[in-house]
């Protein structure tokens, strides 16, 4: 479908970008729409909308019912700590260990997928935008450097990208939260809504539908979501977004892009003379076959740590740290969110209430700690957001209730839903810190021979006390509502298990200080854009794929009006 043969023959194009996931998927886009002959470049496997094996398999259809062996889990180690990204509906979609390994100072949970499309196709679609509240943190707190662009820079982008993704959600009017441009939401079921308004009369804190990047209409040919729940597997109905059902082939719809899988990017060809990027080294992973392609402007998308793995591995007599690494910064400032704290409980009402269908999204919580005077902690510096959803026990509670007896009674009595319940899991923002960094590893290679990463990275004092905090508040508020049976917990994480990695190439006000300036681009080579997670400078406690989409779009537009001026 998207892939030209004739890339074989010609290696130079207007454009290139690397990696062909949400940020990939969107510079294609944007790049072959506004005329620029646009080769992609795809380490992975090709994967085609609609090539996704097991998204109509039920349970039994499934080798052990969906349950991987001991012996096949030993390719996965790192991979599996996540707890649900290793069944066999889904084990496709990431890499094996023993392939593509790592080294951890301290315990870094990189979950990953190589292939067209990579990680739109398994991403949780929590589409949130960041505000001036997270663009102006590091300036007022001190720590990190000041993003080079506020909220006003980005609004038109995140209209732009929601419009065609297509983004569910209930406007709320909040300045923390802005609101976006939204089809209509996923209605929340009676237990949230019953938490919804007990939150907001007591604390004046605000519950609504998780955002989500999932179609409530029909748009660009895509059909609407249809309540399965089983998006980690690929959705044929094209209903949540990714590149393979959005970006991917309205980019090929232009004529302008070539797609090449199995195409590993190792490092950017540097021209000293122009001080500007010429192309890309790249290593054909079927064939070993070392090859070279050449355009005007290169888009690294290939995640954080890969981008920023791709720019460490450019190292020459001219950038002997890396390219792009005059500052010193390049590698360092790594984030992720921390989760897994929270509360869940139980509630008497409602039991003649039911509901439908399995949600592909529940409810979030809006951030209300340190947005300003009366919500100010002393404990702790930034905030956090939840993420939960309230449903009624089914007949799997059986299961831990068998020594109440046996027989058509207790059959019977499992025909009835249980109790309604309600549990939430917090976000976090972890601040950005110079020493949680990524190296390049030339002793541990990949399986084509390839420099692997060591990764130093943790949590520290001020995410453990928000931890404390996230906890306790979640319980306050269960409690609150009159909610029965409250169980708080902390299951403990690690960087990387969140999915959000984010930093390691940061923009910035200053090529003393950061890797890139505010349109994306490399300082030290400006025909070099970076618009993956690798680019923030802060996290703020939302999802970020939304945003990566957002500086996707805008640093692409400003490549082109570049490219027009002779710039670049």
């Amino acid at each position: 479908m998207y892939f030209n043969s004739k890339g074989n023959e010609e290696a130079t194009y207007d454009a290139i970008v690397v990696g062909s996931g949400i940020s990939g998927g969107w510079a294609a886009k944007e790049l072959c729409e506004k005329g620029l002959k646009t080769l992609v470049l795809e380490r992975g496997r090709m994967v085609k909308h609609g090539d996704y094996p097991t998204a109509m398999k039920e349970t039994w259809e499934l080798p052990n019912r969906n349950r991987m062996t001991v012996e096949e889990l030993k390719d996965y180690e790192k991979q599996q700590r996540t707890g649900y990204t290793m069944r066999p509906s889904s084990k496709h979609w990431w890499v094996k260990d023993t392939e593509h390994p790592y080294t951890e100072v301290k315990r870094f949970d990189w979950i990953r997928g190589y292939h067209v499309g990579g990680r739109s196709i398994m991403w949780g679609r929590h589409s949130y935008r960041l505000s001036d509240l997270d663009f102006e943190a590091n300036a007022k707190d001190g720590h990190g450097v000041d993003w080079p662009i506020r909220y006003k820079d980005l609004a038109p982008w995140y209209d732009h990208v929601e419009l065609f993704a297509g983004i569910q959600g209930t406007a709320e009017g909040l300045p923390h939260l802005p609101d976006g441009k939204f089809q209509p939401g996923i209605k929340l079921n009676c237990a949230e809504e019953h938490l919804r308004d007990s939150m907001k009369s007591t604390f004046g804190r605000t519950l609504t539908i998780g955002r989500t990047a999932n179609l409530t209409q029909s748009i660009h040919g895509r059909g609407a979501c249809q309540y399965r729940d089983r998006c980690i597997r690929g959705c044929p109905y094209g209903a949540y977004f990714s590149s393979n059902a959005a970006t991917l082939p309205a980019a090929e719809k232009t004529g302008n892009m070539t797609l090449r899988p199995h195409s590993v990017v190792h490092s950017i060809i540097f021209d000293p003379e122009t001080k500007r990027a010429k192309g890309v080294r790249v290593l054909d992973a079927e064939t070993g076959e070392a090859l070279e392609f050449f355009a005007k402007i290169v888009f690294l998308c290939a995640s954080a740590l890969g981008s920023t793995s791709i720019l460490l591995n450019s190292a020459d007599e001219y950038n002997p740290d890396g390219l792009g690494n005059s500052s010193g910064q390049l590698g360092h400032n790594l984030m992720d969110h921390h989760f897994r704290v929270g509360a869940s409980g139980t509630l008497d009402q409602f039991g003649d209430r039911y509901y439908e269908g399995r949600r592909p999204t529940g409810f979030y919580i809006a951030r209300f700690r340190n947005l300003d005077k009366q919500s100010q902690r002393k404990d702790y510096l930034r905030g956090y957001g939840y993420q939960g959803g309230g449903s009624r026990e089914n007949w799997t509670r059986g299961v831990r209730e068998l020594n109440k007896g046996l027989g058509a009674d207790f059959k019977n009595e499992l025909i009835m839903p249980g109790p309604w319940q309600v549990g939430m899991t917090a976000f976090g923002e972890c601040l950005p810190y110079y020493e949680n960094k990524v190296t390049l590893n030339h002793d541990v290679l990949d399986k084509h021979g390839l420099p692997t990463l060591t990764i130093d990275c943790e949590f520290k004092e001020n995410e453990k006390a928000m931890r404390k905090d996230m906890m306790e508040s979640a319980a306050e508020m269960l409690e609150a509502a009159g909610f029965k049976n409250v169980n708080t917990y902390d299951a403990g994480s690690y960087p990387g298990l969140g999915i959000h990695e984010m930093g390691t190439a940061r923009m910035g006000r200053s090529p003393k200080t950061s890797v890139l300036n505010e349109w994306n681009q490399v300082w030290d080579c400006q025909n070099v854009f970076v618009t993956d997670g690798a680019c923030m400078t802060s996290a703020g406690c939302q999802n970020p794929s939304l945003t990566y989409m957002a500086l996707t779009a805008r640093a692409a537009n400003h490549a082109v009006e570049e490219l027009k001026k002779m710039n670049l």
